[in-house]
């Protein structure tokens, strides 16, 4: 699946200079910006393909192993051979194109979609295995007039029958939350909670919630106290700035160093993936984009 087709375009944001709390964070962190930064080890980092479609996958595996970066996601087994001898993992896979019909408005809360998705996670779920990747991302598709009840029904049928395969493997199947306000309209699992009574129902470990701070923000919010509430449901963190998911720096309203901190607290030893869209348009301007996200989200 390409994310670029299921986002709408974004307008670009200005450029600000930052003071305060983040910009005092972002200095303690690394002193000079041509440098590689070091960094401390409590969270491990994750970048969005998607978001950097237009720089060459192997240009963004070199740049992302001389961040510190350990994995390029919503990737799939064709550009898993091309990451891997870089040593960069996938933290959350993808499949490489889904059948006709198939996509994130209409997964597994439609159970006329249960057999076409049977069939492609048994496919994915040794390729991942066989690649190191752990977490392959599921959605629970849109509304389309079914109850939140009828919603979690459908989609534990249809996950119970391709758990077993996900377990044996040791591959954890994430579904995503997403904000049916705004990027998502009609989206079905857009909070927490659905996601967590989804996960009791399913009663698996390798079935988990994917958080995406930048969706629940337009949602709720309340990050920090769902992150201690329900961090045993949820096996990934996105990123992104509100509004216009662009840089995590002052320019938006969300505190990242706060929530990864809360984060670490809770001993979530997983992946936090970079998931806006980058301002600048060149290259280096990207990759500086990201190397400031890193320092902000390195707690």
């Amino acid at each position: 699946m390409n994310r670029r087709n299921l986002l709408k375009k974004t307008a670009s944001a200005a450029a600000l200079t930052m003071t305060g709390p983040l910009a005092s964070h972002l200095e303690a962190a690394t002193a000079n910006a041509g440098t590689a930064p070091v960094l401390k080890g409590n969270i491990k980092h994750s970048v969005s393909r998607w978001c950097y479609g237009s720089i060459p996958l192997e240009e963004l595996c070199q740049a992302a192993k001389d961040l510190g970066i350990q994995s390029i996601e919503l990737t799939g087994p064709k550009e898993w051979a091309v990451m891997k001898p870089y040593g960069i993992t996938s933290a959350m896979g993808q499949a490489d194109s889904w059948s006709d019909g198939i996509g994130l408005p209409n997964f597994f809360n439609n159970p006329k979609n249960h057999d076409k998705l049977v069939a492609g996670f048994e496919q994915l779920i040794p390729q991942a295995k066989a690649a190191g990747v752990t977490n392959l991302i599921c959605f629970s598709g849109n509304r389309n007039g079914l109850s939140d009840y009828q919603g979690l029904l459908n989609c534990q049928q249809g996950l119970k029958r391709i758990l077993p395969t996900a377990e044996k493997a040791g591959v954890t199947l994430t579904m995503e939350l997403l904000s049916s306000r705004d990027s998502h309209p009609d989206y079905q699992c857009d909070n927490v909670e659905w996601g967590a009574v989804l996960c009791e129902m399913v009663g698996s470990e390798n079935f988990k919630l994917l958080y995406d701070i930048f969706h629940m923000q337009s949602m709720t919010g309340d990050h920090i106290r769902n992150i201690r509430r329900y961090g045993k449901y949820i096996s990934h963190y996105h990123t992104g700035g509100m509004p216009g998911r662009h840089e995590i720096d002052e320019t938006q309203e969300i505190y990242y160093p706060a929530i990864v901190r809360a984060l670490v607290a809770t001993g979530y030893k997983g992946y936090i993936g970079q998931e806006f869209i980058p301002t600048p348009k060149d290259k280096a301007g990207m990759i500086e984009s990201l190397r400031k996200s890193i320092q902000i989200c390195d707690v």
